[in-house]
């Protein structure tokens, strides 16, 4: 399509639009849409009563909405702008599609109308501080930068305030970026593990989902890639335009990243410099260095080393991400409820010098602990469960080689917040108790802020 907002919005005028979901990315461009001309309708599993003051505004727009249990019968329209966790091929949506409506998302959208440059980044960690890494870099830089995708507030409706001069930094999930047909100017992934196996079909599918972060650049594209992942790595092979790789384990070869010696060195053209010390980050934890490495790489051109490095040395973390919330009685307490896969987890892990008490589990996103469970071994001197996925994860460690129910007591509870006091009162002076799930939040939380915002509560009123 490439247009602008402007003639995308003319060319919706009068027409009948359909919008799956009424959330958090959605609604603004619900209204955007309404205001425009278009004869919108809002698609949403939930009972518009639920909805609330959202239902309420939307209708003023004059936005009908069809909600409940069977919302996506007789869905229609002649384009359908469906929710970022919806499948493709729902058999509502390939339905309409032979209908003859045109099925896209509001992140698909805004890169065929977005005027500037834009950076994106996925993977199945490590995104969204990477994402905020670029975003305060250039900032810093001088520059206007637009932060969205599955981080901040929706693009499409702030599309038409982008200038040329402007820089959008995205953080894109694998489910936005299923069925995208552009690519971002500058893409960078900072590894992929098993990750969303509840939504997608095969790991397969999941890798192929977040190759559309890059397939469709052109020769000028950029393609930022960890080296130490075997599935990072491998899509250098298939990038149009310039790879750039980062390397905790040292020289990748080529120009890019690399971590030696207690340093960050940059390659370009060659040559070899020193950018930082290790102890130059504010952040915890090995993956924060490949975070920042990733991040390095793909402000390259756009700031200094000195706006690097002043970044690195401010920049205090992100919400939710090993996030310090209190010590109370020489007991220290941190909120990683971000942590939603196990491959997180053991990166956070093994951030700390010495075992903590955990609290894991949560929603069954069908992935295997037993990796974990070998880490929470080494890494922790009590486990605390609780969750959909407890009894899981409390098998894989006790079937893990070398497991001692002495040396590592395992607690399942049903009540997070019970588990959390339970965590604490285990606690003595010096320990450490961390929350980091290894799972997702749905099991009883809407999402993993929720969940961390709860754990933070309940540390607060010990």
């Amino acid at each position: 399509m490439s247009c602008s907002v402007a003639e995308f919005l003319d060319s919706v005028k009068n027409k009948n639009v359909s919008v799956v979901g009424v959330g958090i990315s959605n609604t603004p461009v619900i209204s955007m849409l309404a205001k425009a001309g278009a004869r919108v309708t809002a698609f949403d599993k939930n009972s518009e009563e639920s909805l609330g003051d959202i239902a309420h505004e939307l209708r003023a727009h004059g936005v009908k909405l069809v909600c409940g249990e069977n919302y996506l019968d007789g869905l229609s329209g002649d384009i359908i702008i469906k929710t970022p966790g919806m499948r493709f091929d729902n058999p509502a949506l390939l339905a309409a599609a032979r209908a003859g409506a045109t099925i896209t998302s509001e992140m698909e959208l805004f890169f065929e109308c977005c005027p500037c440059k834009i950076i994106a980044v996925t993977g199945s960690d490590g995104k969204t501080t990477t994402t905020s890494l670029i975003y305060e870099m250039l900032r810093r830089a001088g520059y206007t930068v637009h932060l969205g995708g599955n981080i901040g507030s929706p693009l499409l409706p702030r599309a038409a305030k982008i200038k040329p001069s402007d820089i959008v930094v995205a953080e894109l999930s694998s489910f936005q970026l299923h069925t995208m047909k552009k690519s971002a100017d500058v893409a960078v992934v900072t590894n992929l593990s098993p990750n969303h196996l509840d939504v997608h079909k095969s790991m397969e599918e999941y890798i192929e989902a977040k190759t559309n972060i890059f397939t469709h650049q052109p020769q000028d594209g950029v393609l930022i890639v960890n080296a130490d992942n075997e599935i990072t790595d491998g899509f250098a092979a298939r990038a149009r335009g310039s790879v750039l790789k980062f390397s905790f384990k040292g020289d990748p070869g080529c120009d890019g990243a690399y971590f030696k010696d207690g340093a960050v060195y940059t390659v370009e053209n060659g040559r070899h410099e020193r950018l930082m010390s290790r102890s130059d980050i504010l952040l915890r934890g090995d993956h924060n260095v490949e975070n920042y490495m990733a991040a390095a790489l793909a402000v390259r051109g756009l700031c200094s080393a000195d706006d690097i490095v002043y970044v690195a040395r401010n920049f205090s973390g992100v919400r939710h991400r090993i996030e310090f919330v209190r010590e109370k009685d020489g007991v220290k307490f941190y909120n990683d409820s971000i942590g939603s896969s196990p491959t997180r987890t053991i990166a956070t892990l093994r951030s700390f010098d010495t075992k903590v008490i955990l609290i894991a589990g949560g929603y069954d996103k069908h992935l295997p602990f037993d990796r974990l469970a070998g880490e929470i071994l080494e890494h922790v001197k009590a486990l605390f469960l609780t969750g959909d996925t407890a009894q899981a994860i409390k098998s894989a460690v006790e079937s893990a080689k070398g497991y001692d129910a002495r040396g590592l007591p395992i607690t399942v509870t049903d009540d997070f917040d019970g588990a959390v006091r339970a965590a604490a009162g285990a606690a003595v002076g010096g320990d450490c108790v961390l929350l980091s799930p290894a799972c997702a939040s749905f099991d009883k939380f809407k999402n993993f802020e929720v969940r961390g915002d709860r754990f933070v509560s309940v540390v607060r009123a010990l």
